[in-house]
């Protein structure tokens, strides 16, 4: 997932001693034709992944870099090199990667500065966030405007099906301990056949995939651009997902006219920017309905393998604080399963995991 904000600048520790030895040797290779202070290295954030990333200061006053630590039996820094390509030949601000050791999972990227976009957000001040949201569309726009086939992985249905199962698998039946009936398990497969149907008639473009403030640098000077990071895990697939990972966020909710007007807002400047022409099989760039209710749908399926993964996070790699923001992602379930027919059953199955009285009365939802 994303980076989190470290605390106050602590020692770095290294549980292997030849990985330290091999790190301090390569850093020290480098430190003359890049001005390095090796003695300045410190945390610069934590990621929900075995990656890491340190900051260290440079010779020129107020300039640092950052070191990507990625322990290559745990994590492959290949995807990270090559979205990080397309990204630059897509104008897009990103790290510069100037020092690469493959054999290690060491890598030297230029820093993009300390805060990112969400630091700089209030959600009970939408006017505030405002260009913030268009800086982000725009940028978004530019990503999808370079995709083309063939070049990321597919985001087809077996890896929406997977991703789905993390909802069932870890959520519920680990983090809830709930045992699902016969039933409960066929409504399910009916309903994620169903999520994965609609989020794959969207048009396919690149899809960063974690899409969100977190990932968002403010930019170091006023006519810079933000900045764009943890892009390693970018596919190919429906345009619906960044916009539904934007203004549906994991740590931050807005209210649903803020949320319209953003995605409306995207929609106009994706179908001015044929995204969303002769690809879309419903008419996407001529109803903005059709596509809202697509971004719901996948907002949904991202919300439900999030729940899983953050309930992951907790039983299997020992990072609780993730597990926190899980009543908002719950939120977002309830409230896209509440507007249409085909997720009723859906949301009886959270209301009863999550012990929640539904109030009795007439609704007509989305069909």
């Amino acid at each position: 997932m994303s980076h989190l904000p470290s605390p106050a600048p602590t020692a770095v520790s290294w549980p292997d001693a030849a990985r330290h030895a091999a790190f301090d040797a390569w850093l020290a290779s480098l430190a003359p034709a890049h001005g390095l202070l090796p003695q300045s290295l410190r945390p610069a954030s934590a990621d929900a992944s075995f990656r890491r990333y340190l900051r260290l200061d440079t010779t020129t006053p107020g300039q640092s870099c950052i070191v990507m630590d990625a322990p290559p039996d745990k994590e492959n820094c290949a995807p990270f090199v090559q979205v990080q390509a397309l990204m630059q030949q897509a104008g897009l601000n990103v790290p510069r990667i100037l020092a690469f050791d493959a054999v290690h999972g060491f890598m030297l990227l230029s820093d993009l500065g300390p805060r990112t976009l969400m630091q700089a957000l209030n959600p009970e001040a939408p006017q505030d966030a405002f260009h913030w949201y268009q800086q982000a569309t725009d940028l978004l726009i530019d990503w999808q405007l370079a995709s083309r086939p063939g070049v990321l992985p597919p985001y087809d249905a077996p890896l929406l099906q997977r991703e789905l199962a993390l909802f069932p698998d870890w959520y519920l039946a680990r983090h809830r301990q709930v045992a699902l009936t016969e039933a409960q398990q066929q409504m399910l497969a009916r309903t994620f056949a169903a999520i994965v149907a609609n989020n794959l008639e969207a048009p396919q473009v690149f899809v960063h995939r974690d899409f969100m403030p977190r990932n968002l640098m403010q930019p170091v000077t006023p006519d810079a651009p933000l900045g764009v990071l943890d892009f390693q895990d970018a596919v190919y697939g429906p345009i619906t997902y960044d916009i539904a990972s934007l203004m549906r966020d994991a740590f931050l909710s807005w209210d649903e006219d803020f949320v319209i007007d953003i995605t409306v807002r995207y929609w106009e400047k994706a179908r001015k920017a044929g995204l969303l022409g002769a690809n879309s099989a419903s008419g996407w760039g001529a109803d903005f309905g059709d596509f809202y209710r697509s971004v719901e749908w996948m907002g949904l399926q991202r919300h439900l393998k999030v729940a899983g993964i953050f309930a992951r996070l907790t039983l299997r790699d020992g990072k609780p604080q993730y597990l926190a923001d899980t009543p908002r992602f719950i939120a977002y379930i309830r409230s896209t399963a509440s507007r249409y027919r085909e997720l009723a059953p859906l949301l009886r199955l959270v209301n009863e995991v999550e012990q929640i009285q539904e109030t009795v009365g007439f609704a007509y939802g989305r069909v």
